[in-house]
């Protein structure tokens, strides 16, 4: 298509993609690229799309880009992957976001399927459950170590005021006992909290279809009995209600996999997460895991169509609204209250998750990743091959590892 490797960036100030600008051919190579090398979570998938779009292809301008990054980050679900539809967007409109946004999810969700399958095969090698072991006794101080890493901007975010950081303390220790104890109630507690700010700075007003209404209302809904349709509800709310990052999700996803549908033992939740962090793509593919273990691989790729459709539909249809939205006071004030419940949520959920872990040389895999993660600042990839490495060895030596 013409155009196909042009350098011309859009325009500062215009709302529409630049349609026919960059070809789809493109959009699918770069995109899978991404898909395929994109290992460490959001921060590497911005990074590398910033690489592309910004520095070496010149497609949007630097301004663009971090407007980007911000108002993905306002919507629920997973933002690296909305950031990555959303650019795709910005150069080729509908079709540009559906085939990036594609090429993006599909090298990770083809990865964690094939991994699910061994992992969670009836009868999987001796050094396969090591593996499994040691990495997932690692997850729980991933997601304190993913909730540390949000608190400064947060807490800057809240302002100098007292009563500002005395609310953010009370709504981060709210998501965080809500994240241990509640389940999938806690998305009622991450939206109260939102609604709590926005009343207190006095921006809410009573209006029909405003989201932060509506979003309660698909929470209590009831939900489904079993079966693939349970299976869909599970993969909905995870796509539709992870606010501020992937691992918000663990919680909700625990709840209903481990403890309402049976669908996986605690210990093979565990493997799900990890599995997660070592492939590229979101934290979220962690559902079509849980899919996997429900319904075999139609429900991992079920789960995964399910979680991921609403993020191409809120970047679609909100495009064109994506700079009255990051500038809407309601909104901004939502997530001043919602956004330290998230993170106190991810936090809280590091609590089920260490006490998933079946023997006793986890939870020294536990602390060590503790120390790499937050001591040494260190990666979460190599911290869950290190434990997935530890596994092996305590397999080889006859430790439990089932």
């Amino acid at each position: 298509m013409a155009g196909d490797d042009h350098g011309d960036s859009a325009a500062a100030g215009d709302d529409r993609p630049p349609v026919g600008r960059v070809g789809l051919t493109t959009i699918a190579r770069e995109w899978g690229r991404i898909g395929c090398i994109g290992f460490g979570g959001p921060p590497t998938h911005i990074a590398l799309l910033r690489q592309l779009c910004v520095e070496r292809r010149r497609w949007i301008s630097a301004g663009e880009f971090e407007d980007g990054i911000a108002v993905t980050n306002l919507l629920p679900g997973p933002a690296s992957t909305q950031l990555a539809i959303f650019t795709a967007w910005r150069l080729r409109g509908t079709p540009g976001a559906l085939v990036g946004g594609f090429f993006f999810i599909v090298p990770g969700l083809v990865l964690i399927l094939a991994l699910a399958a061994l992992f969670l095969s009836g009868n999987p090698p001796r050094w396969v459950q090591g593996i499994a072991a040691g990495a997932g006794a690692a997850v729980a101080a991933v997601a304190v170590q993913a909730a540390w890493a949000l608190v400064p901007a947060s807490w800057k975010r809240a302002g100098p005021e007292r009563a500002a950081r005395a609310r953010w303390l009370g709504y981060g220790l709210a998501g965080a006992v809500a994240a241990a104890v509640t389940g999938p109630w806690l998305v009622l507690v991450l939206v109260a909290a939102g609604i709590v700010e926005a009343l207190v700075r006095g921006h809410l007003r009573a209006r029909p279809g405003r989201p932060v209404l509506s979003w309660p209302v698909l929470a209590l809904a009831p939900p489904a009995v079993g079966g693939l349709s349970a299976l869909a509800w599970v993969a909905l709310k995870v796509g539709a209600l992870s606010y501020g990052g992937g691992f918000v999700i663990i919680p909700l996803m625990q709840a209903d996999a481990v403890d309402n549908y049976h669908w996986m033992t605690a210990g093979q939740f565990l493997n799900a997460v990890a599995l997660g962090q070592i492939t590229p793509g979101p934290v979220v593919q962690t559902v079509a895991v849980v899919g996997y273990a429900a319904a075999g691989l139609g429900g991992g790729l079920l789960a995964a169509v399910v979680a991921f459709a609403p993020s191409f539909v809120f970047v679609i249809l909100g495009g064109p609204r994506f700079d009255r939205l990051r500038a809407n006071r309601t909104v901004q004030a939502f997530f001043n209250g919602a956004g330290p419940a998230v993170i106190g949520a991810i936090a809280g959920s590091a609590i089920p998750l260490a006490l998933s872990l079946q023997h006793l040389w986890q939870w020294g895999v536990l602390a060590a990743a503790g120390l790499w993660l937050l001591a040494a600042h260190r990666g979460v990839v190599s911290a869950l091959l290190g434990a997935g490495a530890i596994g092996v060895i305590a397999a080889l030596v006859g430790w439990p590892v089932a």
